[in-house]
């Protein structure tokens, strides 16, 4: 298949590339238009080809999507205030999908995320599926929560008008070289001052090399169609398990100050009605102090991959010691030859 893969020369994008090729797909990387492709492993690879395009524009969009069998989006704004993001991850969708259906290309691969779902709404303990709420106060979430479920929207309102084939992948946290920390591991006051809420919490996450395989996977699995899915990995470690693996490979390892979860939850709801009562709202808090950012991050809950393994017949390859070994090595993970994969298809 020939894919076109936007976010490519993002932290999971590039993997994604590295999967795709290796299973012998022809890839169209969209990149900024003044990035530097050469810094890429792949960069020269016989099926990479490169769209020099800015999704927040349609220029060239039409073109970059023309011939392509299906796309991965993986593109979106994390940082920035709210217009910045809305930018980067609605406005690029909405670009992206407008090209797409004037070029008829109706198979996407749309990569969403855990922050869509309405935690506030779930008891502690309740197992994360797919059929979890949705989040339904988005206002009191931070701005990429608010933009992924008005992206998420915009793809569900393309696959229902134009009859478009769709998978909705929901990756947890996503980790691996580079990129260990998480939010969901505390408040990083300093480099080597952490403010740890709730120790024994589950953490939702993936291993980056994991998730590049099932949303490929996806792209490739005509069961995937029409679904949504959870991609976390088997075994998921608690906070204080992944953060004694991260600890042990710092060179200067952070002071923890542990914050039990019942306290701080309780606290952040005492924050909130006062602000309300007595402030009028008007008082704005760090999202660690706010109930519904909170427990994004730190409720205890439960996590499965159970509907991604079977929709995608996929089983994560690597555990949370050999990602914490790759991740660690000196192993070059984002290199692909063309001896490595098979003939492109």
């Amino acid at each position: 298949m020939k894919l076109l893969v936007t976010g490519a020369s993002g932290f999971l994008g590039q993997y994604v590339v590295v999967e795709a090729l290796r299973r012998g797909h022809q890839v169209r990387a969209v990149v900024r238009p003044s990035g530097d492709v050469t810094r890429y492993s792949w960069h020269d690879h016989p099926a990479v080809e490169f769209a020099r395009v800015d999704l927040r524009r349609r220029d060239g969009l039409a073109d970059a999507v023309q011939g392509v069998d299906a796309v991965i989006h993986l593109a979106a704004a994390k940082a920035g205030d709210f217009y910045t993001q809305f930018a980067g991850t609605v406005m690029a969708t909405e670009n992206l999908l407008d090209a797409m259906i004037e070029r008829n290309v109706l198979r996407l691969v749309a990569i969403s995320t855990f922050s869509v779902y309405d935690y506030v709404s779930m008891p502690n303990g309740t197992l994360v599926t797919e059929n979890a709420p949705i989040e339904s106060h988005p206002l009191e979430r931070d701005e990429y929560a608010q933009t992924k479920l008005l992206q998420e929207q915009l793809v569900r309102d393309f696959e229902k008008t134009h009859n478009a084939s769709v998978t909705v992948i929901r990756p947890g946290m996503v980790y691996g070289r580079d990129y260990l920390w998480n939010a969901c591991l505390g408040a990083e006051l300093t480099d080597t001052l952490w403010l740890r809420i709730g120790a024994r919490a589950t953490m939702p996450m993936t291993y980056v090399e994991n998730c590049a395989e099932a949303i490929v996977l996806a792209v490739e699995k005509d069961a995937a169609i029409a679904q949504i899915l959870n991609v976390v990995d088997d075994n998921l470690p608690t906070q204080r398990d992944f953060a004694k693996k991260l600890l042990k490979q710092m060179t200067v390892p952070a002071k923890l100050i542990p914050v039990n979860w019942t306290l701080m939850n309780s606290f952040t709801w005492v924050l909130l009605y006062y602000n309300r009562i007595f402030l009028k709202g008007k008082a704005k808090f760090p999202g660690i102090f706010v109930p519904a950012k909170l427990q994004a991050r730190f409720k205890p809950l439960q996590y499965t991959n159970a509907h991604a393994k079977a929709v995608l017949e996929w089983t994560p390859k690597y555990s949370l010691d050999e990602a914490f070994e790759r991740s660690n090595s000196n192993l070059d993970l984002l290199t692909v030859t063309p001896q490595d994969s098979p003939v492109p298809v």
